[in-house]
């Protein structure tokens, strides 16, 4: 990393004596080992003072955004959000702001925040701020979700290896068609039509992830179409959607499963792979939720099971949620080492936005919090035995 990226503990030494931090943040910071102004590289050290109003009045988006404008600073992000979470500081911090934090969850619970009028929002705000960013932090596959490390030589490797297991296990066969919910950049679709002989029809709601992904498939049977998935009505040998889900939302999980139900011929398979949260939560991340991910929502096995119930069998249920701290490790190694070619174009808060996004993610999913599944679901109509593959 370059120096000027962060604030060392030998340069904020001689800065000017600030205020002790609060009582309150200073004991619940403490439960997970982390110290503010210490010198260990998970401790917290404060540049500006106002970050103690910031988080006891904002919480976990006060944090964030204190961070994004410099106010503290940290050796290693990944670590502070792994021993923070770990105690789940951020429901204890929350708690401290009871009217901001009831006024999320009635937001979750009173609107569909995932309607047909919102649904492109994400990919305005996230998947279409710049190709470059995502060429340069991802693999050459353009995998935007969890890569399968066991036994895997570094992070294309990794993304290889889950393309072909997630063809696997819909057991592919040449001219079948699979519809694909969310294909980002056309990575898999790419890959199951050129070793799997398929037939694949993408959908996204990123303007920039249909161009590039028509690009990339360029001589392949392959069509990339920008709608939502409540659009469709056509039915498919197969069903696959690969980090897509996070976007759907509790109110919208029957329709969501239902139109996939609609979709699948009755002897196909639905591979649906999400990120999935170790409980079930009224709210998101209130950060995450403003500058990463607008109107995202992780589910619960509870919640998604619940949504599967009488529409579909699920076949298998694969976790591999640690390779996703793996996976968001090396592409911050990626985007940090591009970071010279991108400044000029995404500037300092820029920067500091990523790092902390990926970082709290990486920390997340280190802290079990976040999991990763793969859910293989068929029909009851289906009469193959399907056997498990891994």
């Amino acid at each position: 990393m370059q120096k000027n990226h962060t604030f060392t503990l030998e340069e904020t030494r001689g800065a000017p004596m600030l205020q002790e931090p609060p009582a309150v943040l200073r004991s619940l910071v403490a439960e997970a080992g982390v110290a503010i102004n210490g010198d260990a590289p998970w401790d917290i050290r404060v540049l500006d003072e106002r970050v103690y109003s910031r988080v006891l009045t904002k919480g976990s988006l006060g944090f964030g955004e204190a961070y994004m404008d410099g106010m503290w600073e940290c050796d290693r992000l990944d670590q502070l959000f792994h021993r923070l979470l770990r105690v789940d500081i951020e429901d204890k911090i929350d708690s401290g702001s009871r009217l901001r934090l009831l006024g999320e969850i009635l937001r979750h619970s009173l609107f569909n925040l995932q309607s047909t009028g919102r649904a492109f929002q994400v990919g305005e705000q996230h998947y279409d701020i710049g190709n470059d960013v995502f060429e340069a932090m991802l693999d050459p596959t353009m995998s935007y979700s969890c890569a399968y490390w066991h036994n895997a030589a570094g992070l294309r490797d990794a993304q290889q290896k889950k393309l072909d297991m997630i063809c696997r296990k819909l057991e592919l066969k040449p001219g079948e068609r699979v519809l694909e919910i969310g294909c980002g950049w056309g990575g898999l679709a790419r890959f199951a039509a050129e070793h799997y002989g398929v037939e694949v029809v993408g959908i996204t709601v990123s303007k920039e992830q249909q161009k590039l992904a028509r690009e990339r498939c360029a001589g392949l049977p392959v069509t990339i179409e920008l709608m939502d998935y409540r659009s469709l009505d056509e039915q498919f040998d197969k069903i696959v959607s690969v980090g897509m889900f996070e976007h759907v939302g509790p109110k919208n999980y029957a329709t969501y499963f239902d139109t996939a139900h609609r979709a699948l011929k009755d002897d196909g398979l639905f591979l649906l792979h999400t990120i999935g949260n170790a409980v079930t939560s009224p709210k998101t991340d209130a950060w995450i939720d403003k500058y990463i991910f607008p109107n995202g929502k992780l589910p619960s096995a509870r919640e998604i099971a619940s949504a599967v119930e009488g529409r579909f069998l699920i076949e298998d249920w694969h976790n591999f949620g640690t390779d996703y701290d793996l996976t968001l490790m090396a592409w911050w190694k990626n985007f940090d080492t591009a970071w010279p070619f991108l400044e000029a174009r995404y500037g300092k808060r820029f920067y500091r936005m990523w790092k902390y996004y990926l970082m709290s993610c990486a920390g997340f999913f280190r802290a079990r919090q976040g999991q990763l599944w793969q859910l293989v679901l068929s029909k009851r109509e289906r009469r193959d035995v399907y056997r498990s593959v891994r």
